[in-house]
Parts: C-alpha cells; structure tokens; sequence
C-alpha cells in the first residue's frame, strides 16, 4: 500500500505515527513539570493496579500450565498500560520515546531529561501510593495469605537477576510497550488504540521482563509485606521472614531500579524511537 493510500484506511501511515511520536515527545517536554509529575502519579497508580490485577490471577495458580498462567497475567496487565494511554498520563517508560524530539532538536537535553525525573519520581509516588492502599486494605491475606506470598515470590525473583540479565530484561520490556504505544498512534478509534497494545505488552508481562515503573509497586509491596507480616500472615504461608531478608533498599535501587532503567532507556528511546523514526519520519 502507498503511503497516500493510507488516507483512506482505518489507521493512521507510518510517516503520520512518526509525526505523532515527534509531537508528543515535544509536548511533553515542555508543558508545566507540575502537571507532568500529577499525571505522573496517575499513571504509576495504574501500572501498580495492573499488578494487583496480575498477582490475582496468579495465586494459588500451582497446578495450571506455566505458560498458560502467565499468559493470563500478562493480558490482564495490559489494562494498566491501556488506562495510561487513553487518559493522557505520563509514564516514563513511554516518556522515553522523546529521544526523536531531542534528536530533531525540537527540544533541549535538559527539557527532556527534567522530564524523564519528574515523571519517574511521580510513577514512584503512584506506585507507593497503591502499596500503602493494599497494605491497609487486608489484601494481603486474600487466598489464606497465598496473594502475599505471590508478591514476595515476584517481589524476590526480580531482585535475583544479575545486572546484565536485568539491564537485558529492561531493554526487552520497553521494546515491547513503546511499540504497543506506537502502534496506538496508529488507531483511529478508542477501540483501536486500546485492542492494539494487548498483545505487545501481554508479551512482556508473560516473559518476565523488566519494567521499572511496575517494580516500583512489586518489590516496595514485597518490602512492606517481608517486614511487617503479622505472625498469622507467615503461620498461613508455613513461611518466615528470613527467606525473604535481601527484599531491602539496596536490592530494590542496585540491583533492580537502576540496570532496569537503563534498559529501558535503550528500549524505548533508541530501539523503538529512534530506529522507528528513522525508518518512517517524514522527508
């Protein structure tokens, strides 16, 4: 098909979503950081939900088909990412796809990295915010306990990674949901962009791979729950305490948030931005 051909199709051509991805990185750049960082806390609410969403469908999951749970998992995740895009809120693994502004000299480097801070630490607060509401809530106990030992065991394996799986696992992961977010640019329809990212970032939750703003609720979640469990928590899961001592500050920055991030830089900002721009933008 044409490039003009695509005028008349349902979908925007790939020289319309490269536009699309150099408008919104500049856009994001420069409007009001305060703004930013609000939409920010929404989004790593629900990146965090989505989590929640997860971690239900795989309690007390032991004897169904491995692949077959985390399929499950991963589809259910995508409604967080889904609920990030059609209301307009600012995740940074998203955010990283304003590397092609940069590149375009639309934006500076200190606009585009004062953006990617202050959404990161807005998806920080986000994600806090949704272990602080499941902690209160009790939910931790759902499925005699076996919804807590989910998140520890989550919580533990992310942790368990050396720095190159992990910082290979971030690259993976932002592959996979800027492309889900590029290809929405395409849709025309909310029932477009949303049916569009399911699989893309279905793929990555179900693999395992690394995405920093989910683990900014998993591994604080499994924090909280390691250090204060009630004694009926740990007598319900026949589990203590111990096994799960390096679920610490420095396991959750070093050995995760830091080579994650990084990953995910290079996933979304060169493996999917740049490479999508240069292959689609406009001549």
């Amino acid at each position: 098909m044409k490039s003009e051909d695509f005028k008349l199709a349902w979908m925007a051509s790939p020289t319309e979503m490269a536009q699309t991805g150099l408008d919104v990185g500049v856009y994001k750049a420069t409007k009001k950081q305060a703004y930013s960082f609000l939409s920010a806390i929404s989004a790593g609410m629900f990146i965090a939900l989505a989590f929640v969403f997860y971690t239900t469908t795989q309690t007390a999951s032991a004897g169904a088909p491995w692949g077959l749970t985390k399929l499950v998992g991963g589809l259910v995740f995508s409604l967080g990412v889904i609920m990030v895009v059609v209301c307009g809120c600012e995740l940074f693994t998203s955010s990283t796809l304003s590397t092609i502004a940069r590149f375009e000299s639309k934006i500076t480097t200190i606009q585009m990295l004062r953006n990617w801070i202050v959404v990161y630490f807005g998806n920080f607060v986000g994600g806090l915010f949704i272990v602080a509401l499941i902690w209160f809530s009790g939910q931790i106990m759902a499925a005699n306990g076996q919804w807590g030992l989910t998140i520890l065991n989550t919580a533990q394996h992310k942790i368990e990674h050396t720095w190159v799986e992990a910082f290979c696992l971030g690259i993976l992961c932002n592959i996979m949901v800027c492309i889900a977010v590029w290809m929405a640019y395409a849709g025309k329809t909310l029932t477009d962009k949303a049916f569009i990212m399911i699989l893309p970032i279905g793929l990555f939750v179900a693999s395992g791979f690394e995405h920093c703003v989910a683990n900014m609720f998993m591994i604080p979640m499994g924090m909280v729950i390691a250090n204060f469990a009630s004694p009926e928590f740990w007598q319900a899961t026949g589990l203590n305490a111990e096994q799960f001592a390096n679920l610490d500050m420095y396991h959750l920055v070093i050995k995760n948030l830091i080579p994650v991030t990084l990953g995910n830089i290079v996933g979304g900002g060169v493996c999917i931005g740049l490479m999508q721009w240069f292959t689609s933008r406009p001549h």
